[in-house]
């Protein structure tokens, strides 16, 4: 009893001290990640109450309609679309509207209002709105219009007419506010989108490299699954560029925009294509490791020189510079992928070898280089190292 010498209170105490101090550090970084998310979309929100508030005082003001509903709901649906498919979503919309419209008030005239109505029109607006187009802004727009049309009012002569200009007003007033009024930057769109996709995709090759020098299996198979899992921030990354072209395009004042945004939009293509291939380098990586197959020096260097390549191609994309760092990273790993060829690897090794070779491919293409260009330079690379190989024996 004297040797434990501390009381339960004192043995408490320390834990709970912990546990503050980690609730502490949560609490400041959920802050800060919802402060962040606040920031990104504070323009959005901006963007939304000035567009149903004007679309509101159009159809009500200014066309006299008295209860225009679908009109800021219509501004707010346009603005809601996060890829560069507005004007078709607006087309959609619009379309959508009509059509639950028209099937609602068409059903209630003859037949009337109640539940089993109800059940009738949202079917036959969705079927119909399939065979239209089966966008889902139409589809969800249709069944939602046949909906608020069956709930809320009683048809009319005019009400159709009125509801369908309430849905174009708030379209096009959207589409103002976007082009306009309050158009985001691109570049900061398709930036924080890109540079997650970039980052990791940097990050997960240098892992991978490292895991490999080291013979750590399960690090190698951690980066694996990493970019198995990436397709959230790729995806991201081109709905971006979409989005961000659609509004260089529509909007004067971002028209500044469209030179940096085309290479971003033509790097994008083939970061997609490197991050496939790459999801097969580490998986490749990691069987080598399962099979004890042999690690020449220079596989796992030119793994992490990829990674560093891509990380060196968000810099300059974003510098709006032409990438021709990346390029020389990206041929370095070729080199070094050769190097490790002429060394010797086992079966998954020589597929690694092959993928360093196809993604130093796509990073050069993305740096700006014609397909031409692309397979002289990467064929130079493994050529370099071939002639080197002859001449010292």
């Amino acid at each position: 009893m004297a040797a434990a010498g501390k009381s339960p209170g004192t043995a408490v105490a320390p834990r709970l001290a912990g546990a503050l101090t980690k609730a502490r550090r949560w609490a400041s970084v959920e802050i800060r990640e919802r402060s962040g998310r606040v920031r990104a979309n504070l323009v959005l929100a901006l963007q939304a109450g000035l567009a149903a508030a004007l679309a509101w005082f159009i159809a009500r003001r200014v066309i006299g309609h008295q209860i225009p509903f679908f009109a800021p709901i219509s501004a707010v649906i346009i603005l809601s679309a996060s890829v560069g498919q507005r004007l078709k979503r607006t087309a959609e919309l619009v379309v959508g509207v009509a059509v639950g419209i028209a099937i609602g008030d068409a059903i209630i005239l003859s037949i009337g209002t109640g539940t089993w109505q109800l059940a009738l029109i949202v079917p036959l607006a969705v079927i119909t709105a399939v065979f239209l187009g089966s966008g889902a802004p139409l589809i969800t727009q249709a069944a939602s219009s046949g909906v608020l049309v069956a709930t809320l009012t009683p048809p009319t002569d005019n009400l159709y007419l009125e509801r369908f200009v309430d849905a174009l007003v708030g379209g096009l007033v959207g589409l103002v506010v976007l082009i306009l009024l309050l158009p985001l930057n691109p570049l900061t769109v398709v930036r924080r989108a890109a540079d997650p996709a970039l980052d990791l995709l940097s990050d997960t090759l240098v892992r991978c490299g490292t895991a490999l020098a080291d013979r750590d299996r399960r690090r190698a198979q951690a980066a694996a699954q990493r970019l198995h899992d990436a397709e959230k921030e790729l995806s991201a990354f081109r709905d971006a560029v979409n989005a961000g072209h659609e509004t260089a395009v529509l909007a004067p004042v971002r028209w500044r925009s469209r030179a940096p945004l085309a290479q971003y939009a033509e790097s994008a293509e083939y970061v997609t294509r490197g991050l496939r291939n790459s999801r097969v380098l580490t998986r490749r990586a990691a069987s080598i490791l399962t099979e004890d197959e042999p690690v020449p020096e220079s596989l796992p260097r030119a793994i992490c020189r990829l990674g560093d390549a891509v990380r060196t191609l968000r810099h300059e994309l974003d510098a709006g510079v032409e990438p021709v760092h990346t390029r020389r990273l990206a041929l370095d790993a070729a080199r070094g992928a050769a190097d490790a060829y002429e060394t010797g690897v086992g079966f998954n090794g020589s597929v690694v070898v092959a993928q360093i070779r196809a993604t130093t491919s796509d990073l050069v293409r993305a740096s700006g280089a014609s397909a031409e260009d692309v397979e002289q330079l990467v064929g130079e690379a493994f050529d370099e190292r071939a002639e080197k190989q002859d001449a010292d024996e």
